[in-house]
């Protein structure tokens, strides 16, 4: 991409393998999708042959025994990955977007572990012209800018998200074995192979989306508890005041990022590892009872024929904002309004907190009104 840039006079900043600068982002586009083409398949072949037949077979053959012979190789694809950039006009207002983003949905994806490395520099936070040349090379010793990085693994399937550079929210999705993707690995199949792994970031964008701005219609709270009717069995509702459903539905949320969805299996290992501390062991079966009840909510869907199961994009929005609803917005007021005031106050309160301390003043008044004993 670098080279057939560099040969249409297009100006550009690039730090290791991704694009920092661009002057005019379409025509580097229209220069990637070529990449991922039928006609794509010769070229790749052309690199690999002139490489090998040039670099490796001339210690063994000379060209004449190449060509009576005919020996040749075939070549696959083991490990790709794909990735889509957002420029932004300020460097600190996509840090703001990226941490609370990372924030709220960390937690509801179940993500161990954040990496974070600090920089040297802070962020621009004003649109700075460049007129340079392009960089093709940068030393990553010491980073420049902060680096803070969210992955999600799905056995040899990653999908990551991180700043790069002065101004680029990168998202990726990565394939270690491909193996895992069903269609195949040699060259033939690789744009087959690149639009399963764009399929993969869009949902995980997708995701990410639904979970970070949850949206919940008026009437879902009031249908989920009613009992429903899936095929011809009929399966109780979805309470969300009891723990097992709660837990389903976090569980559900946390695979929900999942580019093959999931299995009754991964669901109820997933569930297992949520409540390791209780006494009661969740099985399999149960799992299967409460997948029924959600499928006949319209919360989860089958996959085709098979035996996985994804969540589509309105009912990830329902099911996140029930549980936010439900854990972060009233448990959390009644047990302020319950508890004493505490006498110290932290030094330092965060927005979220400074809402919640609004939040609880009002709601005694609220109660006195209404005449509800706190």
């Amino acid at each position: 991409m670098a080279c057939q840039a560099r040969r249409t006079h297009l100006t550009f900043g690039k730090e290791s393998n991704c694009f920092t600068h661009i002057t005019n982002a379409a025509r580097l586009a229209k220069i990637a999708d070529t990449l991922a083409e039928d006609r794509a398949i010769g070229r790749l072949t052309q690199v690999c042959q002139q490489w090998i037949y040039s670099t490796c077979l001339c210690f063994a053959l000379d060209s004449d025994e190449q060509e009576r012979t005919g020996f040749h190789y075939s070549y696959s694809v083991y490990q790709l990955e794909y990735s889509r950039n957002l420029l932004f006009r300020s460097g600190g207002q996509m840090e703001d977007l990226f941490q609370r983003m990372v924030d709220r949905t960390r937690a509801r994806l179940d993500v161990p572990q954040v990496r974070r490395l600090f920089g040297a520099t802070r962020r621009p936070r004003q649109t700075v012209r460049r007129t340079s040349a392009p960089q093709l090379a940068v030393t990553l010793e010491t980073l420049e800018h902060d680096l803070t990085v969210f992955k999600v693994h799905f056995g040899n399937l990653t999908l990551k998200a991180y700043t790069k550079g002065e101004r680029v929210l990168r998202f990726e999705a990565i394939v270690h074995n491909t193996r895992d993707l069903g269609c195949g690995r040699v060259v033939a199949r690789f744009p087959t192979i690149v639009v399963r792994l764009r399929d993969m970031l869009e949902r995980f964008l997708t995701t990410l989306d639904c979970v970070d701005v949850a949206f919940i219609r008026d009437d879902t709270l009031d249908q989920l508890p009613l009992p429903s009717v899936l095929g011809k069995t009929r399966v109780g509702g979805v309470d969300l005041d009891r723990p097992r459903i709660r837990t389903v539905l976090a569980a559900v949320l946390a695979l929900a990022a999942s580019p093959t969805g999931f299995r009754v299996s991964e669901l109820t290992a997933k569930i297992t590892n949520t409540t390791a501390d209780s006494d009661r062991a969740y099985t399999r079966r149960q799992t299967a009872y409460d997948l029924k009840k959600l499928r006949a909510k319209g919360l989860i869907t089958k996959m085709g024929r098979s035996r996985r199961y994804s969540v589509q994009p309105h009912a990830l929005r329902a099911v996140a904002a029930a549980l936010i609803l439900r854990d972060q917005v009233i448990m959390p007021l009644l047990v302020s309004i319950r508890s004493p005031r505490s006498a110290r106050r932290p030094r330092i309160l965060t927005p979220t907190d400074q809402h919640y301390e609004m939040l609880r003043m009002r709601m005694h008044l609220l109660f006195d009104d209404v005449g509800n004993a706190a």
